[in-house]
């Protein structure tokens, strides 16, 4: 794979688990498949290839296509894209504090093994992400604000399962940044990035 399909990889991962933050904000329920895959990510931080991450590109081709979408000013979701900026922005004070890092690592760590035992959307490991998210990514300002239905956003689970997207979205974006990733990218690079969606969603 080419660096700027790695990069589109990431960036679908990043918006896939977004999409799912919405989703969940305002119907209570996310998809299942989509979430796994986002949730999973999470875990795979020893993986060797940006694909791997997720398992499998066509993992995120939900993503990929959104993105698609969004560079084709086709079908734009404006309030997704927002949020897709927010956590973009959100990786670089991120990697800024090398304290969090070390925390959420080691938290992710911590919950490797029940999340292999029990799987990555286990309610118990959704709570356990969702914890740490609000430990210690959450505390980082300003903080990416999600709007939904307060019926749901009033819920436990679905506080903790948006929170545990949110930082999926978050590992997303520091993979992308690895691979060279930019907002730059978004003025200078589009044709490049739309070339290598059309490859991967071939």
């Amino acid at each position: 794979m080419s660096d700027m399909e790695d990069r589109v990889l990431a960036l679908a991962g990043v918006l896939q688990a977004l999409a799912q933050v919405r989703r969940i904000a305002e119907t209570g329920q996310s998809e299942t498949a989509q979430a796994e895959v986002a949730l999973d990510s999470v875990f795979r931080i020893d993986a060797a290839t940006t694909k791997a991450v997720y398992g499998d590109a066509g993992a995120v081709n939900a993503g990929l296509r959104l993105l698609h979408n969004y560079l084709a000013n086709n079908e734009r979701d404006e309030t997704l894209a927002k949020l897709g900026l927010s956590v973009l922005q959100l990786e670089r004070r991120f990697q800024g504090d090398a304290g969090i890092v070390h925390k959420v690592q080691t938290g992710i760590i911590a919950l490797s093994a029940p999340a292999e035992r029990l799987g990555s959307t286990h309610p118990d490991v959704i709570a356990g992400l969702g914890s740490l998210y609000a430990d210690t990514v959450s505390t980082l300002r300003p903080r990416v604000m999600v709007q939904g239905n307060p019926h749901y956003l009033g819920q436990a689970g679905v506080v903790a399962e948006v929170r545990a997207l949110l930082l999926a979205a978050l590992r997303s974006a520091v993979l992308w940044r690895q691979n060279g990733g930019s907002l730059w990218d978004f003025a200078f690079k589009r044709r490049d990035m739309a070339a290598a969606i059309d490859a991967l969603l071939r």
